[in-house]
């Protein structure tokens, strides 16, 4: 199992975020994450990822509690959080070779190659685009061939050339075996490429389903 999620919830206040969230992700899946706008989607992303610790329920990511072995869990994983924060005064090689590094593993050429961003490698990343440095984010979640990977709202700011070569890349990442977890608000996206929808509303498992039913559960995305 790459990615279990059991009974998850978590509380700022008395405000009711997520609540009893659970779900289970194999490998070789593409999950798209979707629902409205304070659906709990971002909350439910930063405990998957550790980057919070839930109220209740549990994470594990390919076996690990990623609550009480933080350092473990995340070397399984890949993640693009939504505004992602990179060294500007780097080039995007640079940054890549970087992560790469830190994670001890990683083909920086094939990260470039995949995301499209061997052109313009050299550049200072503070010469990017944003969606350029979009791309860098996710070639820096890509480059150690996680077996996890998860990213929020990655596809905001890419044109729709750059929509589908991020898209091919998840994709070929995930028919190598990698757990790909997908947040967008990008419907039509999903039905092409995704395996698997869930759904989130006003913090809880709304839908879980095969893309096909998208369609159905369209009108209550709003």
């Amino acid at each position: 199992m790459s990615i279990k999620a059991v009974s998850l919830c978590k509380q700022f206040g008395r405000v009711h975020a997520v609540k009893e969230v659970s779900f289970s992700i194999e490998a070789g899946e593409f999950v798209g994450l979707v629902g409205p706008n304070g659906a709990g989607k971002s909350t439910t992303i930063k405990m998957l990822t550790g980057q919070l610790l839930p109220t209740s329920g549990a994470v594990q990511i390919c076996g690990i509690d990623i609550s009480a072995q933080p350092n473990e869990g995340r070397a399984e994983l890949g993640y693009v959080p939504e505004f992602p924060e990179l060294y500007t005064y780097l080039s995007a090689r640079e940054m890549i070779s970087f992560v790469a590094d830190i994670r001890g593993r990683g083909n920086v050429e094939w990260a470039l190659s995949l995301t499209g961003l061997g052109d313009d490698a050299d550049r200072l990343i503070r010469e990017y685009s944003q969606g350029m440095r979009r791309k860098t984010a996710i070639a820096c979640a890509m480059v150690a061939k996680p077996k996890v990977l998860i990213l929020d709202e990655a596809l905001n700011g890419l044109d729709p050339p750059s929509v589908e070569r991020v898209l091919r890349a998840l994709n070929e990442v995930r028919a190598e075996g990698t757990a790909v977890v997908l947040s967008t608000h990008v419907l039509d996206t999903l039905e092409k490429i995704a395996t698997r929808i869930i759904m989130l509303k006003d913090g809880s498992v709304e839908h879980d389903c095969l893309p096909s039913s998208l369609q159905d559960i369209r009108k209550q995305f709003t």
